[in-house]
C-alpha cells in the first residue's frame, strides 16, 4: 500500500513538472527571438569580428535595415543583413541607430541625448579645470545625466565613461532642448565619402601656407607636416589625432587597419613616409622599410595624389604626385575614419 502511494505522489510529480516545462520554453524561445532591428546611420565597414583589426567582409550604406544579434562588446554589434549576412559594426552612434529598445539598454524616457556639435573635452569635474578624461569628436552622441551647473552637463558616452561637458550650445545640441540652435541635424556627413570631401575641401584652403618644423599648433599661420594633416581632421569634422607623425602612425595601427600597397590607399588616408635617402631607385635597395622610423605624414586625396607640406623651400602647403622618390620612401597608411 505504502509502496502504490510512493508510485502515485512521483508520477503527480513527474506529471507537474512535465506541463511546466513547455510554458517555461516558450517563455525562453519568446525572448530568444525577440530580435533588436538597427538603422545604417552612415556607411559603415561590416567585418569578420568585433575589431578595427577585423576583415572588412562588406559595406553598409545608410539607410540599411539590420537584425542586431548581439552587442559583442563595447565598440561593435553583431548584425545580419536583409541578405543573411552576417558580421560586426561599430556601435557608435554616427553609424547605426537601434529601433526598439531590448530590456536594460538604452537610455531611459526621462534621460535626454546630446549630440557634439564641436570637438569638445570630457572633464572629470564640471569646470574647465577639471582633468581632461578625453576629447569627444564632433558627432559623438552622449546621454544627459544631469546639468551640473550653469556651464556644465554630466554625461556618459556610448563606450561607458562618465564625466562633464560644456552646456554650451557651440559645443553641444540637446535632443528636445527649448531654444536649441539649428533646424536640422548638424552631425557628421551622412557618409565617409562626404567626410572626407569634407576634409580634403578644408585642406586645399591652406594652399600655400608656409612651412615650419615644429609650428604652433594653435596657429594656422604655418604649418609642419603632421600640424597640417592633424589640423585639417580636427576643422573640418572634430577629429583630434596625435600631435606629431610617429604617434599619429602609431594611432593608425591602433586604431584602424593600416595597408601597406600604394594601391590599396583611398582618399583621406594618412600615408607615412621614411627619411630621404636620394632621388635613384638604388638609394632604396635592400631598406627593410620594417625598421625605418616615420619622418613624415601626408593625406593621400586619390588620383595618385598627396596633399602636404614638407620644406620652406618647396613653398608649403601643396600637392603632390606620389611617385618618384615619395614612392620609394612609403611606408603605408590608413584610414582615419571607419
Amino acid at each position: 500500500m505504502k509502496r502504490s502511494v510512493a508510485i502515485l505522489l512521483s508520477s503527480a510529480m513527474a506529471l507537474s513538472i512535465y506541463s511546466a516545462m513547455p510554458t517555461a520554453a516558450s517563455a525562453a524561445s519568446s525572448q530568444q527571438n525577440t530580435v533588436q532591428s538597427g538603422l545604417i546611420e552612415a556607411g559603415v565597414n561590416l567585418r569578420d569580428e568585433p575589431s578595427m583589426s577585423g576583415e572588412v567582409i562588406g559595406f553598409l550604406k545608410k539607410g540599411t535595415a539590420v537584425q542586431i544579434l548581439e552587442q559583442s562588446n563595447g565598440y561593435f554589434y553583431k548584425v545580419k543583413d536583409a541578405g543573411g549576412k552576417i558580421g560586426y559594426v561599430s556601435s557608435a552612434p554616427k553609424y547605426i541607430s537601434l529601433q526598439g529598445t531590448t530590456p536594460g539598454q538604452g537610455p531611459s524616457e526621462t534621460e535626454r541625448s546630446g549630440l557634439v556639435i564641436y570637438g569638445v573635452n570630457l572633464r572629470s569635474s564640471p569646470s574647465t579645470s577639471g582633468k581632461i578624461i578625453k576629447m569627444l569628436n564632433k558627432g559623438t552622441r552622449v546621454t544627459i545625466l544631469e546639468e551640473a551647473n550653469k556651464s556644465f552637463y554630466k554625461v556618459k558616452t556610448d563606450e561607458g565613461l562618465t564625466g562633464y561637458v560644456s552646456s554650451s550650445t557651440k559645443y553641444m545640441q540637446i535632443s528636445g532642448k527649448e531654444g536649441s540652435q539649428g533646424g536640422g541635424d548638424p552631425s557628421t556627413p551622412a557618409n565617409i565619402k562626404e567626410q572626407v570631401d569634407q576634409v580634403i575641401r578644408t585642406g586645399k584652403k591652406y594652399l600655400g601656407t608656409p612651412y615650419e618644423f615644429g609650428s604652433n599648433r594653435n596657429t594656422t599661420a604655418t604649418f609642419d607636416c603632421s600640424d597640417f594633416v592633424r589640423h585639417i581632421y580636427k576643422e573640418a569634422l572634430g577629429i583630434t589625432l596625435p600631435s606629431d607623425s610617429r604617434k599619429q602612425g602609431a594611432w593608425i595601427k591602433e586604431n584602424s587597419r593600416p595597408v601597406y600597397r600604394i594601391s590599396d590607399l583611398k582618399a583621406g588616408d594618412l600615408v607615412f613616409f621614411m627619411s630621404y635617402k636620394g632621388s635613384s631607385a638604388s638609394a632604396y635597395e635592400g631598406i627593410d622599410k620594417n625598421s625605418e622610423r616615420i619622418t613624415h605624414v601626408a593625406m593621400y586625396i586619390g588620383n595618385g595624389q598627396l596633399l602636404q607640406t614638407y620644406s620652406v623651400k618647396s613653398g608649403g602647403v601643396r600637392i603632390d604626385k606620389l611617385s618618384g622618390s615619395w614612392e620609394r620612401r612609403f611606408l603605408f597608411g590608413g584610414s582615419v575614419l571607419q
